[in-house]
């Protein structure tokens, strides 16, 4: 059978942040939005990276097995790891053969057979919510929350333990309305089973600068502390 190949921008061997327990992230190459609020511009262009074969990614994987533990495994974040979804189900299959837990970083903005396959090895998914509004999506993403929402109803239907992720921009999206929101999104899909704020941060501009692009949130302020745990109160029951 011909080896699947992908394009990785770059691993990290013992994670903490990209799902349950300690986790090997890879982090694919390409991206398919132009988030204003992105942290990565250097994982959008779709020929760059390493190439990897499926079976080659997982190896490596393998060598950290023994750190993962009772909620560890393997995290596939990006750039977008939905837009290689063959290596990437080839790289799940793999591991859950090996009793090795899954978990998908994703933007959920893309939905197709593929995928569909992909997650049938997918034990989670980390799904960025980025905002509860349509028209906040198309000026600062570059899609619609409509076809966010779908990728959830497909992650309901399917039972798949999902967490949803959602930055925390001050002036954007800082709000009791966008929170109450999202907790509502919640509520209607069974699947989800916690929420994750996350702070906004600027420490990315530098990639811009070396990339010669401008940073479009670069003028906002770092999100503080105590504007999260002020928005965690409204969903403290789904956090763990």
């Amino acid at each position: 059978m011909k080896e699947v190949i992908g394009r990785i921008h770059s691993i990290q061997s013992l994670g903490t942040v990209d799902g349950p327990g300690v986790r090997f992230v890879a982090f694919m190459q390409g991206c398919n939005l132009r988030c204003k609020c992105c942290h990565n511009p250097d994982t959008w262009d779709r020929s760059a990276g390493t190439q990897y074969s499926a079976f080659e990614l997982f190896e490596k994987a393998c060598r950290y097995k023994e750190y993962f533990g009772k909620n560890g495994g393997v995290t596939l974040s990006g750039g977008e790891p939905l837009l290689q979804p063959v290596f990437a189900k080839e790289f799940f299959r793999l591991c859950k053969e090996n009793g090795i837990n899954t978990c998908l970083d994703t933007s959920g903005s893309i939905l197709n057979d593929n995928i569909k396959l992909l997650l049938d090895y997918t034990d989670r998914v980390l799904l960025d919510i980025k905002y509860t509004q349509d028209k906040q999506y198309v000026d600062n993403v570059g899609c619609t929350l409509k076809v966010v929402l779908e990728f959830l109803s497909y992650l309901d239907e399917k039972g798949i333990k999902t967490t949803l992720r959602q930055v925390i921009i001050p002036t954007v999206n800082d709000d009791e309305e966008n929170i109450i929101k999202l907790k509502e999104i919640a509520d209607a899909h069974s699947c989800v089973d916690c929420i994750e704020l996350l702070p906004f941060r600027t420490i990315c501009q530098s990639k811009y600068d070396d990339m010669g692009l401008k940073f479009p949130f670069g003028h906002i302020k770092q999100a503080d502390e105590t504007t999260i745990k002020q928005l965690n109160t409204y969903i403290c029951d789904y956090l763990k």
